[in-house]
């Protein structure tokens, strides 16, 4: 889903991080004109987040120069299709360019925020913009689709229409729903995919009251800091 909301990411790595603070936790986030205030909130002293993603291929305005976020690239669909030399020109320039991330919701629709992409189109486009980064040593960021079953399907083929051609290092994810509903999926990627990393790069218990988003949000963050 892409929307001007601010969503937290998290990356789930192999070590278990404190509750309090995690060099796990990043953020999506699109800056607004209107709320130009929002942008110091990220980067303040008291902020323990490390990374963050646009849904572009090259950074916001507003963190370009900052040493505390680092810039994670993602193509969001099918264009542009200058993403693999957008991305070298950032690292050639002595940007840290350490991972990117690919499609965004190719298994939904464009009204819901989703790229609608085929995954054997898909397939072609990876292995043309994004897998040559491989080489410079950035690590992949598989395309992060819905939590619908569509999206496991949707996953599957794309690595199917790969034939082993599409190296991947982690597998985003995306959830809108309860805390319960989060585990599970969080739990069905991680069979399906053992050996990869997950990160949570969307999530949020939809159209709530904001005690329950509270909630939940403290509920998953401590689930997630317990993951290893």
């Amino acid at each position: 889903m892409y929307t001007n909301f601010l969503w937290h990411a998290l990356l789930l790595l192999p070590t278990v991080y404190s509750q309090t603070s995690s060099s796990k936790r990043g953020l999506v986030y699109v800056p607004i004109e209107k709320y130009p205030s929002d942008d110091s909130i990220w980067v303040s002293a008291s902020s323990d987040l490390t990374w963050y993603y646009n849904y572009e291929t090259t950074p916001s305005s507003a963190f370009s120069n900052s040493p505390k976020l680092q810039f994670v690239p993602m193509l969001w669909g099918s264009s542009p299709t200058t993403f693999l030399a957008d991305v070298t020109r950032q690292i050639e320039g002595g940007a840290n360019i350490s991972y990117v991330l690919g499609f965004n919701e190719p298994d939904g629709d464009m009204s819901t925020g989703g790229s609608n992409i085929p995954a054997n189109t898909a397939a072609e486009i990876w292995q043309r913009e994004i897998e040559p980064l491989k080489k410079m040593g950035v690590k992949l960021g598989a395309p992060a689709v819905t939590g619908a079953p569509t999206g496991h399907t949707w996953l599957q083929n794309f690595f199917t229409a790969c034939n082993g051609n599409c190296s991947v290092d982690f597998i985003p994810v995306h959830w809108y729903g309860n805390f319960e509903g989060l585990a599970s999926h969080i739990g069905q990627v991680r069979g399906t995919y053992p050996n990869k990393t997950i990160w949570i790069t969307e999530y949020a218990n939809s159209h709530v009251p904001l005690k329950d988003s509270q909630i939940f949000y403290n509920q998953s963050s401590q689930y997630f800091d317990r993951i290893e």
